[in-house]
C-alpha cells in the first residue's frame, strides 16, 4: 500500500511566472493523527531554488530554470515526528525535469574561419565544410554541432575583382525560428590564367668563337600575371636547333628573361626557343574552367640566329698530359717525349720550356722534343715523393694574337743504387757507470731493394775490433774492454742490401751520467785531437781573424790554466778582466768578436767602444779550449774561446 502520494514534477525553463511558484504538493498516509514537519534537500542546486512548506508539503521554485545549465535536479523529501524527533516514514527520492523551449539562436563555433583564399579559376562545386554549435533542442530539430557545405557557383577571374564579402545566415527551426549571421571574406588569389609572349618576333646575336660568357643573348617576355609569382614566371625552352643537347637556357630569376648560353663552335646557329609558365596554365570559358589542354591557347615561340665570329684557335696537343718514364743517372742526351700537335688555323708553331726546376732538359724549338741536357737523380728535392718529375713545354702558333696551349710530362723516374748507407747520427754517448753498448742507427737515399735493412762492422783494425764487437742482433756496439772516460772513435762499415759499402765514423762519448745520455761533468777532452790539431785550428782561426798588419800570439800555458774550459762556442772576452767565463748566461764584451747562429766568428769594428753580447750556449763537439791572442795595443787584448 502506498504510504507516499505526489504529483508528477516538471518544469519548462524559463516560466514567465509570479515566484515563487507552486509545482506540486506532498503527502504521507502516516502523517493524519501525528504532529509533523516536511523536510526538503535539493542535490548540487544553489541555496533556496526549492522549499517545501513544513506542515502542508506544498514545493516551490523560487526563480526561472535556465535548461542549457542545469537539465535536472534530484530532490529527497523527509517527514518528521515532532514529539518523537524521528522519521515517521522512508525518504522518498525522484527528479525533476527541466523542459527546452527555443530561446538559444545557432552559434557559429569559436574557431570558425572568417577569412579564406580563392585561386582563381578554382573549379565550380565544394569549396569550404563551415560548422555551427546549438544549445537547443526543440522537437529534434536543432543540433550540437552541425555543418554546411559552402558552393562556388562561378568560377572567379581575378583581374575582375580581387575581393569578396559573403553573409552566411545559420537558422534553426524553433518556434519562433532563431538564427545568427557571420561575413566570409573571400581573397581571390590570381593563377596562371595568361600565356607569357616574346616581346619580339626575332633575335640575332654575335658570338666569339671559343668563349663562353655568361649570356650570349637575353630574350624577354611580356606576363599579365602577378610578378615573381609561378604563374608569372617564364620556363624556356628549345623546339628545334639543340636535337645533340649542346646549348643551354636558363631564366633570369630578376628579371624573368631567358639567357642563351655555351654556344658551340660553329659559324652560324639557328635555334627556335618557346616559353610556358612554371605554373600549368587554367583558363575559364563562360565561367567553366577548360579541362581538355588541347583547347588552350598554344605557347609561344620565337626564331634566334647566332652568327660565330672566328677567332685565333690555340694548337692541340694530341695529349695535354703525359707520362713517361726513365732511369735515373741515364747519360744526359736522352730523348724522354715528341709531342703531336694540330693546329687548325696556323701551321707554324714553336715550342717553349715552361717549367723544369732542375734545368735538367732542353726543348727543341721547332719539334718540340725534350731532351735531357744532365743526369736526373731520383733523390733530388725537386723530384716529388712519387719519383716524379714535372716538366711542362708550352706550344706557340704565329696568330695575332698567337695562342699558346700547354702540356705537362710526368717523368717517372726508376731508382738505381747510387746512394750508400750513412749513420743517422754521428755521435754517441756511452754511460760507463750504465752500460756497456749504444746503438747504432743508418740511412740510405735509395729505395727498396737499394736499401737497408743494413748490416754492420768494424774497420780492419785490430785495437779497435779488442775494444770494441758489433752486435747484429741489437744493431749495437759493445764495448769490450773497460777504457778510461774519454771520447772515441769507431770507424765502422756499412752495407746496403746489394752489399753496398761505406765508410763511417762513429765518435763515442764515454762518461758517467746523471740520467740517460747526460753526463755528469764537462765532456772529456777528445782522444783523437792532439796538440799539432789544435795548433793548426788556431792558426788557421788568426787567418780568418787578422789582416796582415797585426801580430797575434798563443796565450801561454800558465795563463791557460788560469782560466776555465767552457763547452760553449765561439766567444770573447776582454784579456784583463780574467773573469770565469759562465757558459749559461750572457756575458758583456766591448771590442771583439762574436759568433753567428752557425757557430763561426762574424768580426764586429775593433777600436769602437759597442756593448755586445753573446750567449754561450754549450757545445756541440767534444770539448773547447780557451786561448787568448793579443794584438799590439794592450787595450785590445782579447780572449778567444776556441770550439774544437
Amino acid at each position: 500500500k502506498r504510504r507516499w502520494v505526489l504529483s508528477t514534477i516538471e518544469l519548462e525553463e524559463e516560466m514567465d511566472v509570479e515566484y515563487p511558484y507552486k509545482i506540486t504538493t506532498m503527502y504521507n498516509d502516516k502523517t493524519a493523527k501525528v504532529e509533523h514537519h516536511f523536510m526538503i534537500s535539493v542535490l548540487d542546486a544553489p541555496e533556496g531554488l526549492f522549499t517545501i512548506n513544513k506542515t502542508g508539503g506544498e514545493v516551490y521554485v523560487h526563480r526561472r530554470l535556465d535548461r542549457e545549465k542545469t537539465p535536472s535536479y534530484h530532490i529527497t523529501f523527509d517527514v518528521w515526528d515532532i514529539g518523537v524527533a524521528k522519521k515517521i516514514d522512508k525518504e522518498l527520492s525522484f527528479d525533476v525535469d527541466v523542459k527546452d523551449i527555443n530561446d538559444n539562436a545557432p552559434m557559429f563555433i569559436s574557431q570558425f574561419q572568417k577569412s579564406y583564399d580563392v585561386k582563381e579559376n578554382t573549379k565550380v562545386g565544394k569549396f569550404r565544410n563551415l560548422q555551427i554549435s546549438q544549445n537547443d533542442v526543440v522537437f529534434g530539430n536543432s543540433c550540437t554541432l552541425c555543418s554546411f557545405l559552402v558552393k562556388l557557383k562561378y568560377v572567379y577571374i581575378f583581374q575582375k575583382a580581387k575581393h569578396y564579402s559573403l553573409v552566411i545566415i545559420a537558422s534553426d527551426l524553433g518556434k519562433p525560428p532563431l538564427s545568427t549571421s557571420v561575413t566570409v571574406e573571400l581573397n581571390v588569389i590570381d593563377s596562371n590564367s595568361h600565356r607569357p609572349k616574346f616581346k619580339k618576333r626575332q633575335y640575332e646575336a654575335e658570338a666569339v668563337e671559343m668563349q663562353t660568357p655568361d649570356d650570349i643573348l637575353r630574350v624577354a617576355v611580356e606576363d599579365k600575371d602577378t610578378p615573381n609569382t609561378d604563374g608569372w614566371r617564364a620556363k624556356y625552352s628549345f623546339i628545334s636547333g639543340n636535337e645533340d643537347g649542346v646549348y643551354k637556357i636558363t631564366t633570369d630569376p630578376v628579371t624573368n628573361e631567358g639567357i642563351a648560353k655555351n654556344f658551340d663552335i660553329t659559324t652560324l646557329v639557328k635555334l627556335q626557343i618557346g616559353v610556358e609558365n612554371v605554373e600549368p596554365l587554367a583558363i575559364c570559358k563562360d565561367g567553366k574552367l577548360i579541362k581538355d589542354l588541347s583547347s588552350l591557347p598554344p605557347k609561344d615561340s620565337v626564331n634566334i640566329t647566332v652568327k660565330m665570329i672566328d677567332t685565333n684557335d690555340p694548337p692541340v696537343f694530341e695529349r695535354y698530359t703525359e707520362e713517361v718514364y726513365q732511369t735515373e743517372e741515364s747519360e744526359k742526351g736522352q730523348v724522354l717525349y715528341t709531342p703531336k700537335v694540330k693546329d687548325v688555323d696556323s701551321v707554324n708553331i714553336r715550342y717553349e720550356l715552361v717549367e723544369d726546376p732542375a734545368n735538367w732538359v732542353t726543348v727543341d724549338e721547332k719539334t718540340g722534343i725534350i731532351t735531357t741536357i744532365e743526369k736526373m737523380d731520383r733523390e733530388s728535392p725537386h723530384v716529388d715523393v712519387n719519383s716524379t718529375y714535372r716538366i711542362v713545354i708550352a706550344a706557340i702558333d704565329d696568330g695575332s694574337p698567337p695562342a699558346t696551349s700547354t702540356c705537362t710530362v710526368s717523368v717517372h723516374l726508376r731508382d738505381i743504387n747510387d746512394n750508400t748507407p750513412m749513420l743517422l747520427n754521428n755521435s754517441a754517448i756511452l754511460c760507463s757507470n750504465e752500460a756497456d753498448k749504444v746503438m747504432v742507427r743508418a740511412k740510405d737515399a735509395d729505395l727498396e731493394p737499394y736499401s737497408g735493412p743494413f748490416s754492420f762492422s768494424l774497420a780492419d783494425d785490430k785495437t779497435l775490433k779488442e775494444r770494441w764487437k758489433i752486435e747484429p742482433e741489437y744493431v749495437s756496439i759493445r764495448l769490450l774492454t773497460k777504457l778510461p772516460n774519454g771520447n772515441y772513435s769507431v770507424p765502422l762499415v756499412i752495407q746496403d742490401k746489394q752489399n753496398q759499402p761505406s765508410k763511417e765514423t762513429l765518435s763515442v762519448v764515454l762518461c758517467n751520467c746523471v740520467k740517460p745520455g747526460v753526463c755528469a761533468g764537462p765532456k772529456p777532452l777528445s782522444t783523437a785531437i792532439g796538440i799539432a790539431a789544435i795548433g793548426l785550428i788556431i792558426a788557421a782561426l788568426l787567418v780568418f781573424l787578422c789582416d796582415g798588419s797585426e801580430a797575434w800570439r798563443h796565450a801561454t800555458n800558465q795563463e791557460l790554466s788560469q782560466l776555465p774550459r767552457c763547452p760553449g762556442g765561439w766567444g770573447l772576452i776582454p784579456l784583463n778582466s780574467r773573469q770565469p767565463i759562465n757558459c749559461k748566461k750572457k756575458t758583456a764584451i766591448k771590442q771583439g768578436f762574436i759568433h753567428n747562429s752557425d757557430r763561426r766568428p762574424s768580426q764586429h769594428l775593433i777600436g769602437q767602444k759597442t756593448s755586445i753580447s753573446t750567449q754561450l750556449d754549450g757545445c756541440d763537439y767534444p770539448h773547447c779550449v780557451p786561448y787568448y791572442l793579443e794584438q799590439k795595443s794592450e787595450k785590445n787584448a782579447l780572449l778567444l774561446i776556441a770550439l774544437l
